[in-house]
């Protein structure tokens, strides 16, 4: 199975560190980051797509940060 999986979070350095350790757990970039302006809040977000070829089979109970 590929497992999908789009990681967000404010523009700050723990954003940075969800995407590296996701990298380091075996996930691959899927397309740009996203960036965008939260106006709920009034602060910017970003996104990143990671992708993850598992031997897993799907489940929509599936924790996909923990593959």
């Amino acid at each position: 199975m590929k497992a999908y999986r789009f990681i967000t979070n404010g523009d700050t350095s723990e954003f940075c560190h969800r995407v590296t350790e996701a990298l380091s757990k075996g996930w691959e970039l899927h397309g740009s980051p996203q960036y965008g302006f939260d106006e709920k809040h009034g602060v910017m977000r970003c996104g990143q797509a990671v992708t993850k070829e598992t031997d897993v089979d799907y489940d929509r109970d599936l924790k996909l940060g923990k593959l």
